[in-house]
């Protein structure tokens, strides 16, 4: 199944001052915030992102303001969601904020996943950051009746994240890390051949590795099965204006430029240059 309307597709995006309501430390590089919001951020879809304007750390002065995924959004408590590593100036500036703070948020932008009702099962595989893009998956799979394997890829077990948020949905989890040798692609081939062979795989799902993707590619290519990819991206304008994050993409065997922010994040995983 290919993503529908990506060239027609036009963001519904809000800015504002979104409340801090929890802003804490998951493990020794993840940090998860959650914040009260209007009612179109609440809304936001799984795989899209939002552009946060990141206060400024002590001596350093972030200029645009950084893109994230949705790792959570929830139209009833009017929240949206989170999980990120602070690795520059701009996430540093997030981790000084505190709840009860404010954080200026524009979003939901972007085009997010797709699901097909006639799949009964999807696998979602990826590893880092790529774990929180794809966490919001799993509810809204379980919301239509269909089933998740997530494979969470790590360096090390304490590093693993977004295992919890899969299980809550009823998601098989397999963790794999570098520290136990089984977050190779040859180990993580095996165990997508054996999901394929027992009718478990309906379509592919990923983030976070280039080399994860290259190797669902080549199983979607064999078994002849659709997919998604989330592409991880630096961006300026986020709103598809600026063209800073055009990227190649494989189209019915022409080259096409497509801008990441507006095309994407997410597209057919065939057409992804890895």
């Amino acid at each position: 199944m290919g993503l529908r309307g990506h060239s027609a597709f036009q963001p519904s995006a809000v800015a504002e001052k979104a409340l801090i309501i929890s802003h804490e430390a998951v493990n020794g590089e993840y940090r998860h915030m959650r914040l009260a919001c209007n009612a179109v951020a609440a809304g936001a879809a799984p795989g899209q992102f939002f552009q946060l304007l990141c206060p400024a750390p002590p001596g350093e002065a972030p200029f645009l303001r950084r893109p994230m995924s949705v790792y959570g959004a929830d139209p009833a408590t009017g929240t949206v969601e989170f999980l990120y590593k602070v690795t520059g100036a701009g996430t540093r500036g997030l981790a000084m904020l505190g709840v009860g703070d404010q954080l200026d948020i524009l979003g939901p932008l972007g085009q997010g996943f797709t699901l097909d009702p006639a799949w009964r099962h999807i696998v979602a595989v990826g590893r880092g950051a790529g774990l929180a893009t794809l966490a919001p998956l799993a509810r809204a799979a379980r919301a239509q009746g269909i089933g998740v394997t997530a494979i969470l890829s790590a360096r090390r077990p304490e590093l693993v994240v977004s295992e919890a948020q899969f299980r809550a949905q009823g998601a098989e989890v397999l963790a794999v890390t570098e520290s136990d040798g089984t977050s190779s692609p040859a180990y993580v081939e095996r165990q997508l051949r054996a999901l394929t062979a027992a009718g478990r795989c309906d379509a592919f799902f990923t983030c976070g590795s280039a080399r994860l993707l290259r190797l669902q590619q080549d199983l979607a290519r064999e078994f002849g099965l659709p997919g998604q990819v989330a592409l991880e991206q630096q961006m300026a304008c986020g709103l598809g204006i600026c063209f800073c994050c055009v990227r190649d993409f494989q189209v019915e065997g022409r080259t096409l430029h497509k801008r990441v922010c507006w095309d994407g994040p997410v597209f057919d995983l065939l057409e992804a240059v890895a």
